[in-house]
């Protein structure tokens, strides 16, 4: 993920909420922007997010300098297991020159946009727009109420955030140097899937702006690594997907590119097949069932049949039909990529789906089908 601010969708219930990066930078403009004009820091901070609401934040810190003024942030991400929680989000206010108006810098911890493809230009500090549009917005309340400049530059830092950032995919989409700025609602729902799905977005953009024509969309590190192999691929040209092929596949028909691969283990793939696209545990089970009926299909003995119809896993149906001299894997991938293609028919890409055993060996691959 480029970063991990979590945000709507798929949200576990009784768990506490919390606040994005882009949230937390806004209070700590806010504060420190006061600092600047009247000496004084409010604490608690409040600030406006996009929905309305209006939390109120505790300063960790603040400082004064020569015509500078700072003030600090610990990120609460709630119950969600962010990279980010218990960061300490700087912002760093100085007037700018006359008629530069709201000028962004991104301070240490913070990275820089190096690849075209983001909602950010080559060059810019990686504070996402909805981040900007907050923090240009309590600029805006602050000087309704006690004045000051409208010409300010806003650094924001992020303590120990290139350190962090190497927990990321951060670099692999081009964001150097630290860790971005994020939120679009300012909240942080608990194992929301709407960061990693957005990741994904911007690694298809990412890919696409650098003029590859080939991605290669993986539901784990083994197979993500083995697809690199396979086709020595540019980093670039990976996309993280977990879980998420059904989200991947719909963005794929708004932003195509002229190859994609799929790549998963056995046991994901045999979801894909029977129809699912998104993987997780919780969305549905492998039916053993319906994998025995394949085997009876390739000619699998009518013992081998009801072994793997009460066989404990995936993997113990894969090691008897491969015994047994069953093709099972390529016609699982078969299967998975009926179940892809339906999704991006008509769009003009080329699509295959390759399979990997936990070793990332390569099991069954289709080869690529124009859709």
């Amino acid at each position: 993920m480029v970063d991990t601010d979590k945000e709507t969708g798929g949200e576990t219930p009784h768990l506490r909420r919390g606040w994005t990066t882009g949230s937390c930078a806004t209070a700590a403009t806010r504060a420190a922007f006061e600092g600047l004009v009247s000496g004084h820091f409010p604490d608690p901070v409040t600030v406006t997010l996009p929905g309305g609401q209006t939390p109120a934040f505790a300063l960790a810190s603040t400082t004064v300098g020569d015509n500078w003024t700072r003030a600090g942030v610990v990120k609460d991400a709630g119950d969600d297991p962010d990279v980010t929680h218990g960061a300490l989000i700087l912002a760093t206010v100085r007037p700018a020159a006359v008629g530069a108006g709201l000028v962004f810098r991104a301070g240490p911890g913070v990275g820089t946009v190096t690849r075209p493809g983001l909602p950010l230009a080559v060059g810019e500090p990686a504070i996402n727009p909805v981040p900007r549009a907050m923090i240009a917005r309590t600029l805006d309340e602050a000087r309704a109420t006690i004045g000051g400049p409208e010409d300010i530059e806003v650094e924001i830092s992020i303590e120990n955030g290139e350190k962090l950032a190497e927990r990321t995919l951060n670099g692999r989409l081009g964001i150097l140097g630290g860790l971005s700025i994020l939120g679009t609602t300012g909240i942080v729902v608990p194992f929301s899937c709407a960061a990693w799905i957005a990741s994904i977005q911007r690694g298809i953009d990412v890919a696409r702006a650098s003029g590859f024509t080939h991605v290669a969309a993986s539901t784990g590190n083994t197979s993500e690594q083995a697809a690199k192999a396979l086709y020595d691929l540019d980093d670039v040209q990976l996309i993280d997907m977990g879980d998420f092929v059904g989200g991947t596949l719909k963005y794929l028909r708004k932003a195509p590119v002229l190859r994609v691969t799929l790549a998963l283990g056995f046991a994901k793939g045999v979801k894909l097949g029977q129809g699912l696209l998104d993987l997780h545990s919780k969305r549905g089970s492998v039916d053993l069932a319906a994998l025995s009926a394949i085997v009876t299909d390739l000619g699998g003995s009518d013992e081998l049949v009801q072994t793997i119809s009460s066989a404990n896993t995936a993997l113990e149906a894969l090691t008897l039909c491969r015994a047994a001299g069953i093709p099972i894997a390529e016609a699982v991938a078969e299967r998975g990529l009926a179940t892809a293609a339906a999704l991006i028919a008509g769009h003009g890409m080329e699509l295959e789906v390759v399979l990997f055993d936990r070793s990332g060996r390569l099991l069954a691959g289709t080869g690529f089908r124009k859709v």
